[in-house]
């Protein structure tokens, strides 16, 4: 069945998607974590406060959308190895604390630390899609035989970004060490794993 065209000059989910991304990450920049609204971000996109609140339940939600990763975050293709994944995962991660302002990760972590129905909707959202791609490459080091048994998926997850956002977050870390900072972190988690 051949699908219905678009109408003339209606923007498609995906553009409308860049656009609040985009604004998103405009109006952070001007105005800061704790001054952003969606009515700026609405506007600046071009878009109406529903087009938002149909992709995202909260500012939280479509702040860390744009600054970190959204819901569509997919596995690393597979390497080969359980070392060469993890390496895939700790660069994607590095990336994308390394590129998000301090500022938003520490009031994001605030917001939700203080209201515990959005701490337990980020963590059904965002944290389970983290731990569905940690999921995926544990499973696949147990299906080669990389593992002797299945490890823990949250113990992996905190091993992995722990030690980054530490980095970035609490020690102030230089961001240009971050690349090799994480291919360390890889190493270290995948020989701890494996022995």
């Amino acid at each position: 069945m051949p699908k219905p065209k678009q109408a003339a000059g209606r923007p498609r989910d995906g553009q409308i998607d860049h656009a609040i991304a985009r604004a998103t990450r405009e109006v952070l920049a001007e105005r800061g974590y704790a001054k952003l609204t969606v009515d700026a971000v609405a506007a600046r996109a071009g878009v109406g406060k529903a087009a938002i609140y149909r992709r995202f339940a909260t500012k939280q939600e479509m702040i860390f959308a744009a600054t970190v990763h959204d819901m569509e975050e997919p596995p690393p293709p597979d390497s080969g190895s359980l070392r060469g994944d993890l390496a895939a995962v700790c660069a994607t991660i590095a990336d994308q604390l390394g590129t998000a302002a301090p500022d938003v990760l520490h009031g994001l972590l605030a917001d939700l630390h203080g209201d515990s129905a959005l701490g337990a909707r980020f963590t059904g959202t965002f944290i389970e899609r983290e731990r569905f791609v940690i999921d995926t490459v544990l499973d696949r080091a147990l299906a080669r035989g990389d593992l002797a048994r299945r490890p823990d998926t949250a113990e992996v997850h905190a091993q992995l970004i722990g030690p980054i956002f530490f980095w970035l977050m609490i020690l102030g870390g230089d961001r240009d060490q971050v690349p090799a900072f994480s291919r360390t972190v890889a190493d270290t988690v995948a020989a701890s794993l494996a022995a």
